[in-house]
């Protein structure tokens, strides 16, 4: 097998750096907790797997073959591929961040009205300082994913249809299916993310406005001071309440992006519009 591998090196480099973009993309993978090394060594296992099914004679890859020379030189023609192979990698990778996107940017949607802006921590997933409540749902959108099975989908089925299907070559052909389908995600990412908040958002307006009602009613009062506690708790509970439902909700978003992943796919090798 490793000589069979050494025979066909270009191939075996092109799988190798689509998995490996993939990984570098993909939440939890993307973090810099996980070791770079091990996530060559994931992303050239992942290739060994995928490769004995691509061939430069025939299939998907075989747009490829007027590019390498037979004897497998390498040329800046070939790194050009690389970097179309990795491409192709970074776009499934970044559409699951952009789901995940939409959980963080619910919890940043009512954290401002908790009273929880200013309590920002690190968050590993998307590398930036995100509210608490972003996080938190973050975390657990990750579960979801983990729980059902995502995550190995992913790999087994979806890495290795990418590679029957799509390849560099139809990426540039086709790069206003590609445009249109970023721009829809990042619609569809304030869309979910409001679906998530605004019944939280909604409760919450709804004790400021009582609170301030009060506080006219009753100036000796200190509601301003109440208003606080009074706004976490209600959050809380509400978000206990809903929680089923959000969980459910990931999980319909889940099924919903890899539909929209393959859609992706099935257009950029058709050119369907």
């Amino acid at each position: 097998m490793i000589d069979f591998i050494l025979k066909n090196g270009p191939v075996f480099l092109l799988a190798a750096s689509r998995a490996l973009a993939l990984l570098l993309t993909l939440p939890l993978f993307s973090s810099r907790t996980v070791n770079f090394a091990a996530k060559i060594a994931l992303a050239f296992s992942i290739a060994f797997l995928v490769f004995p099914q691509l061939s430069l004679k025939q299939g998907n890859f075989s747009v490829y073959s007027p590019f390498i020379s037979p004897e497998g030189n390498f040329d800046m023609i070939f790194v050009l591929l690389l970097a179309g192979e990795a491409l192709i990698g970074v776009i499934i990778g970044f559409y699951i961040q952009i789901i995940f996107s939409a959980f963080s940017t619910a919890g940043q949607f009512f954290a401002f009205q908790m009273g929880f802006s200013a309590s920002e921590v690190y968050d590993s997933l998307s590398q930036v300082e995100n509210p608490l409540l972003g996080q938190y749902l973050n975390l657990i959108a990750l579960l979801v994913f983990m729980q059902n099975n995502w995550l190995q989908r992913l790999f087994l089925k979806g890495l290795q249809t990418s590679f029957h299907t799509i390849n560099a070559v139809s990426i540039i052909e086709n790069s206003g299916n590609l445009m249109t389908f970023m721009l829809k995600s990042l619609t569809v990412l304030f869309k979910d993310a409001l679906i998530i908040a605004l019944p939280i958002m909604a409760t919450l307006f709804l004790v400021n406005v009582a609170v301030g009602i009060l506080g006219k009613a009753a100036p000796q009062m200190n509601l301003l001071n109440e208003g606080f506690p009074i706004l976490i708790l209600t959050s809380f509970f509400i978000i206990l309440s809903l929680l089923p439902v959000m969980i459910d909700f990931f999980t319909e978003s889940f099924e919903q992006g890899f539909v929209q992943i393959r859609r992706l796919l099935i257009k950029l090798n058709s050119g369907l519009e």
